[in-house]
């Protein structure tokens, strides 16, 4: 997977810009707030997925300006594409010229991992930061389960609007049943496809880890589910299991109205040395953990496209001491990087690759 160049308009705080990188790390550096970190949630966006940095699309737009736009000319599967997306009150894109609806569909054909200081929240945040987390990364490789979260979400929606209602209304119990059925069936799917990925993650963020930790800490990963199961990989048992919750659970619900049940509710244990990252960890192992995370997520998507995804990590190398940043420049070698930095320095022993100056939203010669 290689971007060949990259094209914005009225993006952020940038008017007009055209970079066409190399393939192997590219150093985009500058001052703050001059736009380094904008470049990369523009190649983001070419994943068909949302800002990693939780902007509304007219967000994207640059002040004063109706529309804003990205275009892309890359390399995947030995061939030459090209994305547009166009940015007004929401986002339209095309594929090689064919219009690609929706958007989350761009996944199949461009991918890439980001890593910027806001993903600690994946380790020191509670279950939320690291079910978006999985949620996202599942969806990149599988764009299905977007719908199939979807769906689990609107059940569960209708569930409580009844949970709110039932006490006065006892003749709403029929509907009750339809609507945890629904979010049995369609949880039973998110359970079991969170499960097998958290297993291939866990795989690689083990080795990944040990590297960055020099084999000093050994970090375990594992899928948490709030509704117990014996076998995750059994939707017809995960589905059981579920149903039995929701109908266990009503009593409860109906006092506090709210689902309290259901992968909603689910977690990622991770554990240090046999302790939790999030309450024992220290700074420096809970970053290192949330690296290991992302570069594990890089390549489980090679192992399912049989193409390495571009990396995005934005300001990461000023958090690292010197031996992890080596460990860190040594995983990335042949692939195709972009890292943002304000000091050139962190980065200066790295021989090859392309650097390039930006402010005021302008790329400097």
């Amino acid at each position: 997977m290689k971007l060949d160049s990259l094209q914005l308009t009225n993006f952020r705080n940038i008017k007009e810009l055209l970079i066409e990188p190399c393939g192997e790390i590219n150093i985009i550096y500058g001052e703050n707030a001059q736009g380094k970190t904008n470049i990369l949630e523009a190649i983001w966006l070419l994943c068909g997925a949302k800002s990693f940095r939780g902007a509304k699309d007219g967000e994207l737009i640059k002040f004063g300006e109706k529309k804003a736009s990205v275009n892309a000319a890359f390399t995947s599967q030995g061939r030459e594409q090209t994305i547009s997306i166009d940015i007004e009150s929401g986002r339209t894109a095309a594929l090689n010229g064919v219009d690609m609806s929706p958007v989350s569909g761009l996944s199949e054909s461009f991918q890439a991992v980001v890593f910027s200081p806001s993903h600690l929240t994946l380790i020191t945040d509670g279950p939320q930061a690291r079910r978006r987390f999985t949620d996202q990364a599942i969806a990149q490789i599988i764009p299905r389960y977007s719908a199939v979260l979807r769906e689990y979400g609107r059940a569960l929606k209708q569930r409580n609007a009844v949970l709110k209602d039932i006490r006065w209304h006892s003749e709403l119990f029929d509907m009750m049943e339809v609507f945890e059925d629904r979010a049995s069936h369609y949880g039973a799917k998110i359970m079991r496809l969170r499960d097998k990925y958290i297993k291939k993650l866990a795989g690689y963020a083990v080795e990944i880890y040990d590297g960055i930790s020099g084999m000093s800490e050994h970090i375990a990963i594992k899928y948490s589910p709030q509704t117990v199961c014996g076998d995750l990989s059994s939707e017809k048992e995960n589905y059981i299991k579920l149903k039995e919750s929701f109908k266990g659970s009503r009593d409860e619900d109906i006092s506090n109205g709210t689902t309290s049940v259901g992968p909603h509710r689910d977690d990622i244990a991770i554990d240090i040395n046999g302790l939790s990252a999030r309450m024992y960890g220290s700074q420096g192992q809970q970053r290192s953990a949330a690296i290991a995370l992302k570069l594990a997520e890089a390549s489980v998507i090679k192992e399912s496209f049989g193409e390495q995804p571009i990396a995005l990590l934005d300001d990461v190398m000023s958090e690292l001491d010197e031996n992890r940043q080596d460990y860190i420049l040594n995983h990335i070698k042949n692939w195709q990087v972009f890292i943002t930095c304000c000091d050139l320095s962190q980065v200066l022993r790295m021989s090859d690759g392309s650097r390039y100056k930006i402010s005021g939203g302008r790329l400097e010669n």
